[in-house]
């Protein structure tokens, strides 16, 4: 009976990633349509800048109310059903779409997409790293949050093209669908496993206890300098094809195709080969998760200085460079902050992480890069981002001398 259970482990490990990562894909493609579609949505509605962020504030607003209570759920009860629930919601919501004809409509409805959403981003990673141990989650989670910026890019390319041609409300009603049949699928084929069961590191207070990790430096380092990468990627991602149509000369479509463009081959190139340079590096430096995060955050500012101020001609060649150091730390930052708790709290500490870094990153970044931009000009609004970004850099630098030494395993365990 064990030798059967060892057997369809591995397989069940791999399906429940290649199911999670589809609807982790739909998730992002869902947000970043939105975005792809903002001069359409302005022209029709007639609001500006400082307006349409505030739609951004609204969904992570109750993203952020949705996600401690399902953080308390996810230690304490099964998370598969939870992870379902929210896939489920979020795709309904999405569809409702066709009906919205107004701004207020199209508030509420974006709002209440957040707790969808929230459900499924605190769950998906917690159920993972019970199918593999510390030393493998920085690949695996590498693997999963490739869905970021694949679904960006998809999001920027479906509002783009498919807005332009039949209106912007249609992008969202084609996303829907498939995420609801992925949705099913993992209910019907995929065994959640058992909490902590991939688990090596000893259980400390810091690491196993609410009241200690109050104390767990390697948390709160990789939270806030994750908070300060994620509120200048929130701003940059919300306003950069409208850079592009004002500053760069675009058409909508252009603009959408060229970012999206952009976003497709720096997200993969760079998530696949940071996740690849972390763990390599791991092998000779249990710090390398929070340096390869730090190096990321820094090596970014020149191409984004560039695309904010530069020259036309070098708008998207810079966006090309400045993307593709973003995303090096997308697996790697993520891993550390799963690895840096245990796994009896782990769901909560996720929420945690998914409050704060919404809270002060990409709930108020695209708001307060509105306004700035409608009192001067959205240059000079986006160029906030690089002050976070060097904050970012600061604290995972900082960070480092808290990572855990990673006990050497590379399969799933039984």
């Amino acid at each position: 009976m064990n030798r059967t259970i060892d057997d369809r482990r591995p397989k069940t490990a791999a399906l429940a990633l290649t199911l999670l990562f589809g609807l982790n894909l739909f998730n992002y493609i869902d947000r970043y349509i939105l975005f792809g579609v903002q001069p359409l949505i302005q022209k029709e509605f007639g609001v500006d800048d400082a307006k349409f962020g505030a739609l951004t504030l609204a969904f992570f607003f109750t993203y952020m109310l949705a996600a401690p209570a399902t953080g308390w759920l996810g230690d304490r009860y099964p998370r598969k059903p939870l992870i379902v629930a929210g896939a489920m919601l979020w795709s309904v919501l999405t569809l409702l779409t066709a009906l919205v004809h107004s701004y207020e409509a199209l508030f509420l409805r974006h709002a209440l997409v957040g707790i969808g959403e929230a459900t499924f981003g605190v769950f998906a990673p917690a159920v993972l790293a019970d199918f593999y141990p510390e030393i493998d989650r920085n690949r695996i989670l590498s693997i999963f949050y490739i869905a970021i910026p694949v679904g960006a890019a998809l999001g920027y390319l479906t509002g783009g093209v498919i807005g332009y041609r039949y209106g912007w409300r249609m992008p969202f009603m084609v996303s829907a669908v498939p995420a609801m049949l992925i949705a099913i699928l993992f209910w019907m084929t995929v065994k959640e496993p058992s909490r902590g069961s991939s688990d090596s590191l000893a259980p400390s207070l810091d690491r196993a206890t609410l009241g200690g990790m109050l104390h767990n430096g390697g948390y709160w380092t990789a939270t806030l300098g994750m908070a300060a990468l994620v509120f200048s990627m929130g701003g940059i991602s919300a306003f950069l094809p409208t850079l592009f149509v004002r500053f760069g000369g675009m058409s909508v479509g252009r603009a959408g195709l060229i970012v999206g463009g952009i976003t497709a081959v720096d997200g993969l190139l760079g998530t696949i080969i940071g996740g690849w340079i972390a763990q390599r590096w791991l092998r000779h430096n249990h710090r390398a998760l929070y340096l390869l995060s730090a190096w990321s955050a820094l090596l970014t500012i020149p191409g984004a200085l560039l695309v904010f101020f530069g020259p036309r001609a070098a708008m998207a060649p810079a966006a090309f460079f400045a993307e593709f150091f973003l995303f090096l730390s997308t697996g790697p930052l993520n891993a550390a902050i799963v690895n840096s708790v245990g796994a009896s709290i782990r769901s909560t500490a996720i929420a945690l992480n998914l409050f704060l870094i919404h809270a002060l990153g990409d709930a108020p970044s695209p708001a307060i890069i509105g306004l700035i931009s409608d009192h001067t000009n959205l240059r000079l609004g986006m160029g906030v981002t690089l002050i976070t970004f060097t904050i970012s850099a600061g604290l995972l630098f900082a960070g480092a001398r808290f990572a855990p030494i990673l006990p050497e395993r590379s399969s799933p365990s039984p």
